[in-house]
């Protein structure tokens, strides 16, 4: 999982400059809802889920950020974070003050529109993600975001991570996503092979 390009062109100077590094054991945090905001991130290795908690203990996963990404960037602009941090396996940050991100794009208005497409994208994925969780059945709310995440050429899915950590995605419980899994394996809908999951196209 990397960055996507144009985030990386992005934060390139970050790169150039050498920042503090954090290093981070698989489910340690690296900040919790409510700390302070005073600190940015960037992924240099690993990956980092943004995730929240339901009042019935169960977890939601928000965002998944790898090699190249920023941090909850939309914390830009906030006091305090809004989710918790957590190394989704052993991860190497990056940490830049704020202050200095704010100050670099007041003297760049380049870079904060640039700043601005990438807000707008990660508005249109949190939209697409509500959007999957209003659909009902599980096996379809699966389906669906298996189709949004597929190669469309081939309509393969290559999972990144662990199996579970869509299902917080998706705002499922471990137990009831995998039955869902199951039942559209069973039914011809999907197909997996190891790390893929092809789907199968009805007519086809």
């Amino acid at each position: 999982m990397t960055a996507p390009p144009e985030q990386d062109e992005l934060w390139a100077w970050w790169r150039e400059k050498p920042y503090p590094r954090r290093r981070l054991a698989k489910d340690e945090f690296l900040f919790r809802r409510g700390d302070p905001v005073t600190n940015m991130f960037r992924i240099e290795a690993g990956v980092v889920r943004l995730e929240r908690h339901t009042i019935d203990g169960r977890r939601l996963i928000l965002h998944a950020a790898g090699p190249g990404a920023l941090l909850a960037e939309a914390s830009l602009f906030a006091d305090s974070y809004h989710c918790d941090a957590c190394a989704a396996e052993e991860a190497v940050v990056s940490t830049c003050a704020k202050a200095e991100i704010l100050a670099a794009m007041r003297i760049d208005p380049g870079r904060a529109l640039q700043f601005a497409r990438l807000m707008a994208g990660q508005l249109q994925a949190v939209r697409q993600r509500l959007e999957l969780r209003s659909v009902r059945a599980a096996g379809e709310r699966i389906l669906l975001h298996l189709e949004l995440k597929a190669d469309a050429a081939t309509g393969t899915f290559a999972v990144e991570g662990r199996l579970q950590d869509i299902a917080a995605e998706l705002g499922l419980t471990r137990e009831a996503f995998y039955r869902a899994l199951a039942a559209l394996e069973r039914g011809g809908r999907i197909r997996r092979e190891g790390r893929t999951i092809r789907i199968e196209r009805r007519g086809a």
